[in-house]
C-alpha cells in the first residue's frame, strides 16, 4: 500500500532592503504597519558592541508602540557564532515566555544576523524575522541571499539554514561608530563583489576607496547599493547554492581556513583579504586573470588597508590540511572559485563555477605567500 503525501506549493521570500541612515523609527514603524503581520511580542536580538548604542534604542522605541519587546544578548565576535550561543537565546526566549507568536529582530553585524536568522528559522519550527544590519560587512556579505548558520570547532558556516527575512535595514550612519579594522574588514567583501560581477565597483573603489574610510554618505550608499545588486543577481538566479551561488564564496576557501587557524584573531573579512590574495595568484598560474589585474586586486585589498599575506603564526601544512573542511569540496577534492580577470567568475561547464585544485598547486601558491 503506498500513500502519496501532495504538498507542491509556490512561496514568495520577496523582501525588500531599505538603504539610509538613521532607520530606526522606520524600522518600528514597518512592524507597527504588520511587517510581521499580527505578532505583538519581539525578540530582539544583538551583540554587547551594538545593545546600547542601538540595540536598547530600538527596543525602547517598541514599547513605546506598544509591543512586548525583550532584549537577547549575545558577546560581540565571531566566537559567539556557535551551536552553544543559539541554544543559549533559545533558551533564555523560552524562559522570559517566547512561544511561536513571536519575531526576531536582529540588530547588529554578520554574526547577528547569522545567529538570529538561524534561531527564527527553527524556534517554533519558525517564526519571522528582519536585519537591521549595522556594520559594513553585515551589508556586503549577510543582507542578501537568507544564509544562516553557525560555526563549530572545525569549520565555519556547516551548520545552518536557508532562511529569508520579511525585509532588511542597512543604516549607513552605523557605519561612523565602527572602528577602522571593521570598515576594513566589510570593503573586503565588497571588492569580492567588484571581483566577481561588478568591474564599475571595482573601478569606483580604486578611485573612492578613502571616501569609505571618511565616512563620505554618498559613497557608502553607493557601495551598500552595489554590493545588494551583485548578490541579488546571484542569489536571485541560484537561491540554495546548486551551482552559480558558489561564487559568492570567491576567496573562501582560504580564507575561511585561515579565519579559523587564527581562533578568530583575524577579522572575517582579513581573512578574505589573504583568501582572494590566494585565489588570484593560483588564477594567474591558470591563465584565468593576468599578471596585471593580479597586481591591481592585491593593491586594492592594501589600500583597503587589509592583509595580503598569511601571518607567520599560520602552520602552512595545516592551513593545507584545513582547506578540506571547506563546503566546496566534493569526494574529497578540493575546488575552488576563480575571476576572470575583473567583474567576471571562470565557468567550467553547465551550471559549474569550481574547479577542483590538486593539494600540490594550492599548496605551491601558499607558500610564496
Amino acid at each position: 500500500m503506498k500513500f502519496n503525501v501532495e504538498l507542491k506549493r509556490v512561496v514568495d521570500d520577496s523582501y525588500d532592503i531599505e538603504i539610509s541612515g538613521a532607520l530606526q523609527d522606520k524600522c518600528v514603524g514597518d512592524i507597527e504597519n504588520g511587517l510581521f503581520g499580527s505578532v505583538r511580542r519581539i525578540a530582539v536580538v544583538t551583540d554587547s558592541n551594538v545593545l546600547d548604542l542601538y540595540a536598547e534604542g530600538i527596543r525602547a522605541r517598541l514599547e513605546n508602540a506598544g509591543f512586548e519587546a525583550k532584549l537577547f544578548t549575545i558577546p560581540a565576535g565571531e566566537e559567539s557564532k556557535t551551536r552553544e550561543m543559539k541554544e543559549f537565546v533559545e533558551d533564555s526566549m523560552l524562559a522570559a515566555g517566547f512561544r511561536r507568536d513571536c519575531a526576531v529582530l536582529a540588530v547588529g553585524g554578520g554574526v547577528v544576523t547569522d545567529l538570529a536568522g538561524f534561531v527564527a528559522g527553527t524556534y517554533g519550527r519558525g517564526v519571522p524575522f528582519a536585519n537591521y544590519a549595522t556594520t559594513l560587512l553585515a551589508a556586503a556579505d549577510a543582507s542578501v541571499g537568507g544564509k544562516t548558520a553557525v560555526d563549530t570547532p572545525l569549520a565555519t558556516n556547516l551548520i545552518g539554514i536557508f532562511n529569508q527575512p520579511k525585509k532588511v535595514y542597512i543604516d549607513i550612519d552605523a557605519w561612523k561608530t565602527l572602528p577602522i579594522e571593521q570598515v576594513a574588514s566589510g570593503l573586503s567583501e565588497t571588492i569580492k563583489h567588484g571581483c566577481l560581477g561588478d568591474l564599475e565597483l571595482f573601478e569606483y573603489l580604486e578611485k573612492n576607496v578613502d571616501k569609505i574610510f571618511a565616512g563620505d554618505r554618498a559613497a557608502c550608499e553607493y557601495i551598500a547599493e552595489h554590493n545588494c545588486a551583485v548578490k541579488y543577481k546571484v542569489v536571485m538566479l541560484d537561491e540554495r547554492e546548486s551551482g552559480l551561488r558558489e561564487t559568492l564564496n570567491l576567496g573562501h576557501t582560504v580564507g575561511r581556513a585561515i579565519e579559523t587557524l587564527s581562533g578568530y584573531r583575524l577579522l572575517h573579512g582579513e581573512a578574505v583579504a589573504i583568501g582572494m590574495a590566494a585565489q588570484v595568484r593560483l588564477g594567474n598560474k591558470l591563465g584565468y586573470i593576468s599578471q596585471e589585474n593580479m597586481q591591481r586586486v592585491i593593491d586594492l585589498y592594501k589600500a583597503a588597508r587589509l592583509p595580503v599575506g598569511i601571518p607567520d603564526y599560520i602552520n602552512r601544512a595545516e592551513l593545507v590540511k584545513k582547506l578540506y573542511t571547506d563546503k566546496k569540496v566534493r569526494n574529497g577534492k578540493l575546488r575552488f572559485v576563480f575571476q576572470k580577470e575583473i567583474g567576471e567568475v571562470m565557468q567550467f561547464g553547465e551550471n559549474v563555477y569550481a574547479k577542483p585544485i590538486a593539494e600540490e598547486e594550492i599548496a605551491a601558491v601558499l607558500d610564496e605567500m
